[in-house]
């Protein structure tokens, strides 16, 4: 007789957990908005802003739905509004209150606060919309230096408290990558005298390329030749396209530890294997590999403010 294996019971997961449940104290509330935790309370008790929940332990916690309207709530007090005012105005009038002023708004942390509750909302149309206002007025350079790679510091703090989860962060880099693409493509490519060839690739194993497609912007706007062959390059696949190409330079972002070989030997064996060529390199773990390690042959960058310095210095 065939004796069929049966495969391990799969635990079901309510559709409830990923739905507001997420349960936020008091002192969650006030870091995550700004607004102090008395001031809360004070505007539960003269305004029934809120109404938080208790746990069998008698806690009082607060949900998703809270935290928006908090978020709201701040950024509209902050543009002068009184509370009392905002305590009549429904949450569908609150949303639209703060879309209407945050198209206009100048400060870089109104904004940020103003993308961040777009992105909680999942709002696909704001959240583009207002990036799409900050890039007119500003600039791509200005908007990913003061507004987006800030925004993606702020939101990190949210994932580890619970607050968003990595969906939220696909839901933008998805945007934000978009932007940036369509950006690349709109310039106006302008040879110089002094142009070089860039190849730019992240390593196996680092697929967070945001900063590397920025890096593209920034090269090819500066009068360069580049070719961008984005996350997770194999290495044998790198020394083949750099025997076609012939770059000047290479330059990767190394955020993740590698698997098989660190972050110093890796920058160690790109300047052996390709003598000739400047090495570029950004990220977390290059970074630390060169405060313990000597990198020599290898041009390390801390953040994006040094990357525009090197191709400004180069042109």
């Amino acid at each position: 007789m065939l004796m069929i294996k049966k495969e391990p019971r799969k635990t079901k997961i309510p559709i409830g957990c990923f739905v507001g449940v997420k349960q936020f104290s008091i002192k969650d509330m006030e870091v995550l908005s700004g607004v102090k935790a008395h001031t809360i309370r004070m505007w539960e008790q003269r305004f029934q802003m809120f109404e938080p929940r208790r746990t069998p332990g008698n806690i009082r916690y607060y949900n998703e739905t809270d935290l928006r309207k908090l978020l709201n709530l701040s950024y509209l007090s902050q543009q002068g509004y009184k509370v009392s005012v905002l305590a009549r105005m429904s949450e569908e009038e609150l949303s639209s209150r703060v879309l209407d002023l945050s198209l206009t708004c100048t400060g870089n942390e109104i904004r940020i606060q103003s993308l961040t509750m777009h992105m909680l909302q999942l709002n696909e149309p704001g959240f583009t919309q207002l990036l799409s206002v900050f890039i007119r007025d500003s600039g791509l350079e200005r908007v990913m230096l003061d507004i987006v790679f800030p925004f993606f510091r702020a939101i990190g703090f949210m994932w580890q408290t619970g607050t968003i989860t990595p969906a939220h962060e696909h839901f933008i880099t998805h945007l934000i990558r978009q932007k940036l693409i369509v950006s690349i493509d709109q310039i106006d490519f302008a040879e110089h005298e002094n142009s070089r060839k860039y190849l730019l690739f992240l390593p196996e194993d680092e697929f967070h390329e945001l900063g590397l497609l920025f890096a593209h912007y920034v090269i090819r706007s500066r009068g360069h030749h580049t070719v961008y062959l984005g996350a997770n390059v194999p290495y044998c696949d790198l020394k083949t396209i750099y025997l076609t190409y012939k770059p000047q330079a290479l330059l990767c972002i190394l955020t993740s530890a590698q698997v098989d070989i660190t972050a110093a030997d890796y920058l160690m064996q790109l300047c052996t294997d390709f003598p000739q060529t400047e090495i570029l390199a950004s990220g977390k773990s290059a970074l630390n590999a060169s405060s313990e390690n000597s990198l020599h042959g290898v041009t390390l960058m801390s953040d994006f403010s040094d990357l525009i310095d090197c191709f400004e210095t180069v042109c």
